[in-house]
């Protein structure tokens, strides 16, 4: 049994559908929007953690990791371009 064109172009359709989730999903996962939110939280946790166990200054404490963070999230297009060339 054939499928008739409704069913196709609804398969179609569904497919386009989750691509432009996926296409999403992915410019959410590389944008600097979700790596300073995310270092931005780094941040008040680890104040919050520097807080508790009395540990001296932790506001600029605080600012070593989260600054590591977006050090490391920059060199990682450039990282993942290498791993790729070498892999083929």
């Amino acid at each position: 049994m054939t499928p008739d064109l409704n069913e196709i172009q609804r398969e179609i359709d569904l497919i386009k559908a989750r691509n432009k989730k996926v296409e999403a999903d992915k410019a959410w996962e590389t944008s600097w929007a979700r790596r300073f939110l995310i270092a931005i939280t780094t941040y008040f946790l680890i104040v919050i953690f520097m807080y508790v166990v009395k540990f001296e200054k932790p506001f600029l404490g605080a600012i070593i990791p989260s600054i590591a963070y977006l050090l490391s999230v920059s060199t990682m297009p450039f990282l993942k371009k290498l791993w790729i060339s070498k892999r083929k």
